[in-house]
């Protein structure tokens, strides 16, 4: 049955309290975390001798981030790399030189003066990425060849303009040594501390989307023998690691985390998915009691396959019915959101139903910088250009910064 739009009635309205209890926000509609590649490069000038691999957040990043900020909304910022290594994408602000840290307040400060709460999204590309981008080689729990051998890189290496030249198995990664997963960790760590020093009001790290930590998850990927892979319960060591590095230096209820348990982006092809992310998530639990939240994708939603391929793929899993509700129920408590498809046709009743806590929005925020506006007043969504969402473009605020709120349209008419 389709519940229709209830506008301010609905319980998408209502507050929720996150961070145990000390941020309570005003409405439920997340901004989720999306990866647009604008930023401003560190070098004006990227040669394949003297290439530019690190960008900043600039002007436009900062306008963006306050166009979409609402009083005591949440939004969490697009994937921000830890270290240099860590970076998948060009145009992406890490956080780990003092021009980004920098750049990253003035995002804080906008999205602040709007009233609205920001976490930062903590991301590891791990071997979804290559030398080109990073200059170093990229890592992996175990020196895993991409799947596919037709399979590109989606951007042009440094140098050369052309999309998708780069396959992923001529660049196989190096498997991390323990030694190097310490040091991993702790760049998680410094970029988390930063993070709150500017201001961020908490972390999440990204755990999801077949990146460095679903890479340990992932039994296709994580070919280890030692104490992190093997088993589901020693390939989920990577995250309780590092979660518990990060709760201790920021503290475990300015910290989140999102999780994929069915994704399949990045070449995530693991068995034993309902026996590893059980695992996880009821150490997590167990571990972090008052972590701030929980962000889930849904299931039957996929980023490079249909809702009917996604489905034959859990039927061959013998998964064809399943749902988020056993992750749910291990974190009780918790705040629970859910991301996947959502839009003003089908977000209605959820919350009310206790299904989830909230719901992020992600192609939608994109087109609509008034989104929750729009979904209050029972206005229709503006259509989203997807041919826009991965930067760098020369005209980099083309359906970026220009997207018009519905007052902004109507007066135009």
């Amino acid at each position: 049955m389709t519940i229709h739009n209830l506008g301010e009635k609905s319980a998408l309205f209502q507050p929720l309290a996150i961070a145990n209890g000390g941020i309570t926000l005003s409405h439920r509609i997340v901004h989720a975390p999306l990866t647009r590649n604008r930023g401003v490069p560190e070098k004006s000038i990227s040669t394949p001798e003297a290439p530019n691999r690190v960008w900043i957040p600039g002007d436009l990043m900062v306008e963006y981030y306050a166009q979409r900020a609402t009083d005591g909304g949440l939004m969490i910022s697009e994937g921000i790399p830890p270290s240099l290594e860590s970076n998948g994408m060009p145009g992406v602000p890490g956080l780990f030189t003092p021009e980004q840290i920098a750049g990253w307040k003035r995002v804080v400060d906008a999205v602040h003066a709007k009233g609205g709460i920001i976490y930062c999204q903590l991301w590891h590309a791990g071997r979804a990425t290559i030398p080109q981008m990073t200059g170093s080689p990229s890592v992996c729990p175990s020196a895993s060849v991409w799947d596919s051998p037709t399979e590109c890189y989606s951007h042009p290496p440094v140098g050369s303009t052309e999309y998708f030249s780069v396959p992923y198995a001529d660049h196989p990664p190096i498997e991390l040594s323990v030694a190097h997963i310490k040091q991993t960790i702790q760049d998680y760590c410094n970029a988390a501390k930063a993070a709150m020093e500017i201001g961020f009001d908490g972390v999440e790290i990204h755990g999801g989307n077949g990146y460095l930590p679903e890479q340990f998850l992932s039994s296709n990927i994580n070919k280890r023998t030692d104490a992190y892979g093997g088993s589901p319960e020693k390939r989920c060591l990577f995250v309780f690691e590092l979660m518990d590095e990060v709760a201790k230096t920021i503290g475990e209820q300015n910290l989140a985390i999102r999780l994929s348990p069915f994704g399949l982006f990045n070449q995530a092809r693991g068995e034993q998915r309902v026996e590893t992310w059980t695992h996880l998530c009821e150490g997590l639990k167990k571990s972090h009691p008052t972590l701030s939240y929980v962000s889930f994708i849904e299931p039957r939603y996929e980023q490079i396959f249909s809702e009917d391929e996604k489905e034959d793929f859990l039927q061959s899993w013998g998964l064809k019915d399943v749902t988020l509700d056993r992750f749910r129920k291990i974190f009780g408590t918790t705040p629970f959101f859910s991301a996947g498809g959502f839009d003003d046709t089908n977000s209605w009743g959820i919350v009310e139903s206790g299904k989830y806590d909230g719901l992020l929005y992600g192609r939608y925020f994109i087109s609509n910088p008034d989104l929750v506006d729009r979904l209050r007043k029972g206005l229709p969504l503006a259509p989203y250009d997807r041919t826009r969402f991965y930067g760098p473009f020369e005209d980099n605020e083309f359906h970026y910064t220009d997207y018009p709120t519905a007052d902004q349209h109507k007066a135009k008419i």
